[in-house]
């Protein structure tokens, strides 16, 4: 009997989000089975429970998603499971918590194509900052920025000492310098832009966070990127569609929510049927994610 691909997905939360059942089983996973109120506590023990009861043949018909809320979180059960494997016993994971590894690794991919295309380089030596910075999307999509070189600063209403301390633990955790600064007023998100190459809006659904009159400070600002889908836009100008338009009152690009969500939703597409497929056992973090989302971007452009 031919052994069904099963894939286990474990979240903190109370539910796993519907989104990831259905990705997953349109990445050809046979068998989705998730599991709420799963702590970092009780990751080894789930783990070893679905590697010891297949196989060292149906281990690689097997695997292990990890969701939450939780960017930091997602990233400490992700390295509980490689831990508690006992070779031969290896079955590959993924983690993707809300979907911000790899709605963050879609963001960043697409900026670092705009600004290759109208300026010839990427991310690297940019000012990039992250309106909306304290959250799961905005915290990666700085990681992923500063792993690529840029400067980065995180920005969060709650104030500057509320995000540098965001800052620094996100920092430390990844292993990257960010730095927090304020977005309280439009004073202070005037003074952020100021001198910012990138903006990636990654504030909550419906929330703008950059209105024409802040645009009109952002005068160093090349691309400009929102995954906020709810009216009014994250960034004014930008429309849900925009890949790359001309953004009004500025000699930017924007990039719409929707133009990232395709990026985004290819990208967990592969990256599932990357784990099933795959001959060897995976481990995929947002660092994987932004790989292939920069291989889908390269493929689309025809590079």
């Amino acid at each position: 009997m031919t052994r069904p691909y099963i894939l286990h997905m474990f979240t903190p939360g109370r539910q796993m989000s519907p989104f990831d059942v259905n990705m997953a089983a349109d990445a050809g996973w046979q068998m989705v089975v998730p599991y709420g109120d799963v702590g970092i506590d009780a990751i080894a023990g789930m783990t070893q429970d679905t590697i010891f009861s297949r196989g060292p043949k149906g281990v690689a018909r097997t695997g292990i998603f990890i969701g939450g809320r939780d960017a930091l979180l997602a990233a400490d059960m992700l390295d509980k499971a490689r831990a508690a494997m006992v070779p031969p016993f290896v079955v590959s994971l993924m983690a993707d918590p809300s979907g911000a590894y790899t709605t963050a690794a879609a963001m960043v991919a697409c900026v670092d194509a705009q600004l290759l295309k109208h300026h010839g380089a990427g991310l690297a030596g940019r000012r990039v900052v992250v309106l909306g910075g304290l959250g799961p999307v905005g915290r990666v999509a700085g990681v992923i920025a500063a792993q690529a070189g840029a400067s980065v600063a995180l920005s969060g209403r709650g104030g500057q000492a509320v995000a540098q301390a965001a800052a620094d633990q996100t920092g430390q955790r990844f292993g990257v310098a960010l730095q927090g600064v304020s977005g309280a007023d439009a004073e202070a998100v005037n003074a952020s832009i100021a001198d910012a190459d990138v903006v990636l809006a990654c504030a909550a659904a419906g929330v703008q966070v950059v209105s024409v009159a802040h645009l009109a400070h952002a005068r160093k600002l090349k691309v400009a990127a929102d995954v906020n889908a709810v009216p009014p836009e994250g960034i004014a100008g930008v429309g849900v569609m925009d890949d790359g338009a001309p953004l009004a009152h500025t000699a930017a690009v924007g990039i719409g929510a929707l133009a990232v969500g395709n990026v985004k939703y290819q990208t967990q597409h592969r990256l599932l049927a990357r784990m099933r497929e795959a001959e060897h056992a995976q481990v995929l973090g947002f660092a994987e994610a932004y790989a292939v989302a920069r291989e889908f971007l390269a493929e689309k452009s025809g590079a």
